[in-house]
């Protein structure tokens, strides 16, 4: 089976640790040799993050080794202190001294305690077994690492939400450019199908199989205990050309664009959207063209990929504990 998602491109694993009991789980992105050149953008309000300042054009570090997405809120920033010491025992990070490196792991959270238990968060450790686990494989969809406990449409409160998850795509440029995405769903809002004009994941109506528009009830009244931070999207784009930190930069910006087509609303004072996106270049891309244009493609693509890869996320979902998954509410009718 053709592998779609971010390990098709040489040079990247993943790992992940699911913790299906408690409902959360932490996802590492590692990047072979140097590191991937990086950058991210940050466009919800409630964002939980940890190393992304480096990440901004003009400041010093150009390459990160590792990039982890995790579930448990603030308390899940934790992982990446494993991460850095399973990178550290490898002697993977940037060289300080004749014996010293410091790997740089840029992480972003999601607010997965209302599923679940609530006190029980990825750690340290988690963060270290992901990272020794980290392979080449084709990265699971679904309930796996950060998308374990992730939900969407919570507008209503979470017994009306659906299950939300980790999702895939990638696209093969003419060029051999691969643009390809990776994403835990966890929205405040509905996802969307764009190829089907059909919300596939949302509020719950009362009607089985049937959604409530998220768009609409976030135009009336908002529920007053809805909790700021208590969302959030998390993505990571990468490609295997080779793109600088200010170019990436605006192919993180441009990947949002299909979080906007895919969730509806989005960037919302109660979500903390985030999208790194990295460079990981490789020998098959056709880089003659001029830089621009194939910036713009490279930026349509990762809005594309990230489209798609949301869609993936709550289509590979599974029901759990209480929250009814996309495919058991729309076969339910």
């Amino acid at each position: 089976m053709e592998n779609t998602s971010l390990t098709a491109i040489a040079g990247i694993t993943a790992g992940h640790v699911t913790d299906q009991l408690n409902l959360t789980g932490v996802t590492v992105v590692r990047f072979a040799g140097d590191g991937a050149t990086a950058a991210v953008s940050v466009q919800g309000a409630a964002p939980g993050t940890r190393e992304t300042d480096l990440l901004e054009p003009g400041n010093l570090v150009e390459k990160v080794h590792a990039i982890v997405l995790t579930g448990g809120s603030a308390y899940g920033l934790d992982a990446a202190s494993g991460v850095m010491a399973a990178l550290e025992a490898e002697g993977v990070g940037l060289p300080v001294s004749e014996d010293t490196v410091v790997p740089i792991v840029p992480a972003a959270v999601l607010f997965d305690l209302q599923v679940g238990s609530s006190r029980v968060r990825p750690n340290a450790q988690w963060g270290y077994d992901a990272a020794q686990d980290a392979n080449d494989a084709p990265i699971p969809s679904g309930n796996v690492g950060a998308g374990t406990g992730a939900t969407v449409g919570k507008l209503l409160g979470p017994s009306r939400a659906t299950k939300g998850g980790l999702g895939s795509a990638l696209v093969r440029l003419d060029n051999g450019v691969v643009v390809s995405a990776l994403v835990a769903v966890n929205a405040v809002g509905e996802v969307v199908d764009t190829k089907r004009n059909a919300t596939i994941a949302g509020i719950r109506a009362d009607d089985v199989g049937h959604y409530e528009s998220a768009v609409d009830i976030a135009l009336g009244t908002l529920q007053d205990d809805i909790t700021l931070g208590t969302n959030t999207t998390l993505g990571l784009i990468a490609t295997n050309a080779s793109l600088s930190k200010s170019q990436l930069k605006k192919v993180a910006e441009m990947a949002h664009d299909g979080m906007a087509r895919a969730i509806r609303p989005i960037h919302t004072q109660f979500d903390g959207d985030t999208v790194f996106a990295v460079s990981m270049p490789g020998a098959d891309a056709d880089l003659t063209t001029g830089a621009e244009p194939r910036l713009n493609s490279i930026g349509i693509a990762a809005a594309q990929v990230l489209e798609l890869a949301i869609v993936d996320a709550v289509r590979s979902g599974t029901s759990v504990e209480g929250v009814i998954a996309s495919c058991d509410w729309l076969t339910s009718q």
